[in-house]
């Protein structure tokens, strides 16, 4: 998906001016070294941005800033993050879009963290962060506690989006509503590889394409730090959720990972999908992916279609490993299609609980438990009920639980979690690892607690 072309802020000579004199009296004084915390306002923060070095926190007061958030090359270390927070409760500090740029600009910039802000879109054609496109490389770079609003003009207006070279982004308990798309990692040629990068606790609601997508990846560049041994690209414990969204038009699903190179460096790098609760699509199916992808312990409801789709798109499924989900879908519940050039890798279809009008079409399936959507009346606690009620938590165990205990492929994170994140019992199928009365926290469109 190419986003519209807005450019990234610039500094104003009024700027640079103020920044060498600070920089003169710091140096002066000894302190220039020295991490520091500068408060800041509206009035002065572009100032002070330029002036941050590694381990320096810049606290934004509340108020509304109306001038975007350039980020351009800021030098954190791996122990000394360059931090930028708005206020962590009360009034906020409110980012206003303007036309022709990207609100949040970031370029040439490594161990950063944002947190603690409202990005207004205002419904323009603009993005609320993104690392822009002539920029070499973004990495370290953290997304916290972001409510990002109004980013909906269009499909291609993207809630936070990578154009260049990423790795080791950490974009943890944002909130995204209405968005074209939610987040959109990578270029849509393949050349802006996201790599090891961590997404968790995230909501993601009604965007008009995509919650989430992650681009295919060509060869990977030699860019020095970019990993290159292999890497895990984690998805974890997100809410995805297109219940009043979505286009007929151009219909997407909720989430779309894919493949990483196909040679050379990252070849052996995979996606790690679990604990995330996937809720409604009404034109597209809730998750698809090719590649190499393990989707395991997550909740998966779709009452207008299909909920998982494992099938070639820019390339392969690769190696496939798909287990102790839990899936209620009004047509297909998880299809793995394949061709010839994919025969040689594993797919394998294990500890599933699948209720839908065609439960699983494809791969190598054993210990699954499968049944039509009536059936799920049965087996699980509430599973038609509204979200707030709504439980699918198994009522008994599975009668065919002996065959269900699958050894963990490649040492998958938290593999022996299920969706509470609570031990799993052997003999375990779908995404909760026990019967009975359901422990944990319902399934519902709010951020997952830590």
């Amino acid at each position: 998906m190419k986003s519209a072309s807005v450019a990234p802020a610039k500094e104003t000579t009024r700027n640079v001016g103020v920044r060498s004199a600070i920089i003169g009296l710091l140096v002066a004084s000894g302190l220039a070294n020295a991490a520091t915390t500068l408060d800041a306002t509206p009035a002065n923060y572009r100032d002070l941005i330029p002036l941050l070095h590694a381990g320096d926190t810049l606290r934004l007061a509340a108020g509304e800033y109306r001038d975007g958030l350039a980020l351009h090359d800021l030098a954190g270390a791996a122990d000394r993050a360059i931090t930028i927070s708005g206020p962590a409760a009360g009034t906020p500090a409110t980012f206003i879009a303007r036309p022709l740029h990207n609100t949040v600009s970031i370029v040439d910039s490594h161990h950063v963290v944002l947190k603690n802000l409202v990005l207004d879109g205002h419904d323009l054609p603009v993005d609320a962060v993104k690392s822009e496109r002539p920029s070499r490389y973004a990495h370290h770079i953290t997304l916290e506690n972001l409510l990002i609003i109004r980013h909906g003009n269009n499909q291609q207006t993207v809630g936070i989006s990578t154009k260049c070279p990423a790795w080791n982004w950490v974009v943890r308990g944002n909130t995204i509503v209405g968005a074209g798309t939610g987040m959109y990692f990578g270029d849509s040629d393949g050349s802006a590889p996201f790599v090891a990068g961590v997404i968790e606790r995230n909501l993601i609601v009604d965007t008009i394409g995509y919650n989430l997508q992650i681009k295919h990846q060509l060869a990977r560049p030699d860019i020095a730090g970019m990993p290159r041994e292999a890497s895990v690209t984690t998805i974890r414990y997100n809410v995805f959720a297109n219940a009043g969204g979505g286009s007929p038009a151009a219909p997407r699903p909720n989430v779309l990972v894919g493949h990483f190179p196909t040679e050379g460096p990252g070849v052996e790098d995979r996606y790690a999908v679990y604990g995330n609760f996937f809720y409604r699509n009404r034109y597209e199916a809730l998750f698809q992916g090719e590649g190499n992808v393990a989707l395991y312990s997550n909740i998966f409801v779709n009452p207008h279609g299909d909920a998982i789709r494992i099938q070639p798109h820019n390339d392969i499924p690769r190696r496939i490993d798909i287990a102790f989900n839990t899936v209620l879908a009004e047509r297909i519940g998880i299809a793995v299609v394949v061709n010839e050039r994919s025969a040689s890798y594993r797919q394998a279809v294990v500890a599933n609980a699948v209720f839908a009008a065609v439960p699983i079409a494809g791969g190598t399936q054993s210990g699954n438990f499968t049944g039509t959507l009536a059936d799920a009346e049965r087996r699980l606690t509430r599973p038609f009920a509204i979200l707030g009620e709504f439980d699918p938590y198994p009522r008994a165990r599975w009668e065919n639980a002996a065959d269900s205990d699958p050894p963990n492929p490649a040492a998958l994170p938290d593999w022996d979690r299920d969706f509470n994140r609570r031990p799993r019992q052997p003999g375990s199928i779908g995404a909760y690892g026990d019967s009975g009365a359901n422990p944990g926290r319902l399934p519902t469109l709010s951020l997952m607690p830590e």
